[in-house]
């Protein structure tokens, strides 16, 4: 049995959640097979498409019990989009599922061409994404994939922020019409706010009412937006909390709403900080002209630390600590700091 992945939370920030009360999922990784499995019960059209990658994507219970609605292409990324792809065109409703660094870097061309550009309905799953390999380092680090893909014509980019929202995103990508890219991180869950549920594709979820500021996150930093807004009510400071599960398409009228009702915005995300939510929301709202201090908390350009995932969140500012430094900071530049 391998170890438990370290935790992606400081010290502070563990007794804060204990104090919100917050209960500890699953990783998303583990969600997304348990509903896969449903669904290829449900459904002998469901597939799936495995790199060698059916340990890492917790895929072993569905190739037992559905040996016949898995293939294996062995460490053939570019080949598991190709056959991923033709199942989708013959009528599969199939995933592929892959790390997400090799799956959109190796395969990009494939992904473009056989599944985006040809609009076959496929998923691709990008698992242990973001930094979640930790300490393997750059190479294994997954901090391109939004920028890739937002960038290609018709696809869907989406993010779950915990295992409720991934059940109910996999549940809607085996039922939808066109590509999908699904990304999951290797760490627990924690159960959030209810919001807006259920998961709608385009949508963000308003978890946290707020007025002074806004905290965007995505994925695995959502529960840390939660932690720095109540670390910020501390000190005065009303932050709304919005989880974007929908990179692509984005929930434009959420992110202006925000603008317009807040004096700063800061976006987060495990991702860099070129091409990736962050920068969607800054060219959206410079071009509506909304006037509000704006951040975001993202992994620079530049060679980026090793270590595991709880230290590179801390180093870029993506812990509890670092988003609500950069909500003051963000009020500070827009003339309303506390």
């Amino acid at each position: 049995m391998s170890a438990p992945a370290p935790s992606v939370f400081t010290p502070a920030a563990l007794e804060r959640l204990e104090a919100l009360g917050y209960a500890k999922g699953k990783p998303n990784l583990e969600a997304f097979a348990a509903t896969l499995l449903e669904c290829g019960k449900a459904d002998r059209d469901v597939v799936v498409v495995t790199s060698d990658s059916r340990g890492s994507g917790k895929l072993v219970p569905f190739g037992v019990e559905l040996p016949h609605q898995l293939v294996e292409v062995g460490i053939a990324e570019q080949n598991l989009v190709g056959v991923t792809a033709g199942l989708a065109a013959s009528g599969k409703k199939s995933f592929g599922v892959s790390p997400a660094c090799f799956l959109t870097a190796r395969s990009l061309e494939q992904i473009k061409n056989d599944i985006c550009y040809s609009n076959v309905p496929a998923t691709v799953v990008g698992i242990s994404a973001g930094v979640s390999y930790g300490a393997l380092g750059s190479t294994h680090h997954s901090l391109h994939d939004f920028a890739a893909l937002r960038a290609i014509h018709n696809i869907d980019v989406v993010v779950p922020a915990d295992n409720r929202e991934t059940a109910d995103a996999v549940r809607w990508a085996a039922g939808h019409d066109r590509p999908v890219y699904l990304r999951f991180g290797k760490a627990a869950m924690y159960d959030l706010p209810e919001g807006d549920r259920p998961f709608t594709p385009g949508k963000a979820r308003t978890l946290r009412e707020g007025s002074d500021a806004c905290l965007i996150g995505t994925g695995e930093t959502v529960i840390h937006c939660l932690l720095a807004a109540a670390e910020l009510e501390s000190a005065g400071v009303s932050c709304r909390v919005l989880s974007v599960p929908s990179v692509k398409p984005l929930d434009e009228q959420a992110v202006l709403k925000a603008a317009g009702e807040c004096s700063a915005v800061v976006t987060a995300e495990e991702h860099s900080v070129h091409g990736g939510l962050g920068e969607a929301c800054a060219a959206l709202l410079m071009q509506a002209g909304a006037r509000c201090g704006f951040k975001i908390a993202a992994i620079p350009d530049e060679d980026t630390v090793t270590g595991a995932q709880a230290d590179i969140f801390r180093h870029y500012g993506l812990s509890m600590e670092g988003l609500a430094e950069s909500v003051q900071s963000a009020l500070s530049h827009a003339g309303a700091g506390a």
